[in-house]
């Protein structure tokens, strides 16, 4: 992700000029940026202060920690039900028969009913 010029900090500053009166298109050419992007951060951070910024950019970088984990963990599950093919059925079935028996305290025949 391309990083920007401009800190949380600086862009309410900008932000703040052009709602202390000077014009927009004034408070572009003097920072050194298109319209597009001032519009961009009016959407973006109008109306707050710095500290919410610093708190909307903490919060974003934490959501995408958890969305590349969760991509993580579902490749994972995707991974291993691909390795284990047909075989996943016999396996769980056998799990919980193991997990049954071993609760009961009984083999795994007489788990599943079968004398």
């Amino acid at each position: 992700m391309k990083r920007s010029r401009f800190t949380e900090e600086q862009i309410i500053a900008v932000l703040r000029e052009q709602e202390a009166g000077i014009s927009t298109a004034e408070v572009c050419r003097k920072h050194g940026i298109s319209t597009a992007t001032f519009y961009a951060w009016k959407a973006k951070f109008g109306g707050m202060d710095v500290s919410e910024a610093k708190r909307l950019k903490s919060l974003e970088d934490e959501n995408a920690k958890l969305k590349r984990l969760l991509a993580d963990a579902m490749l994972d599950v995707s991974t291993l039900r691909e390795m284990l093919g047909k075989n996943w059925t016999v396996l769980s079935t056998r799990l919980a028969v193991t997990l049954k028996a071993g609760s009961a305290g009984s083999s795994g025949s007489r788990a599943l009913g079968v004398r």
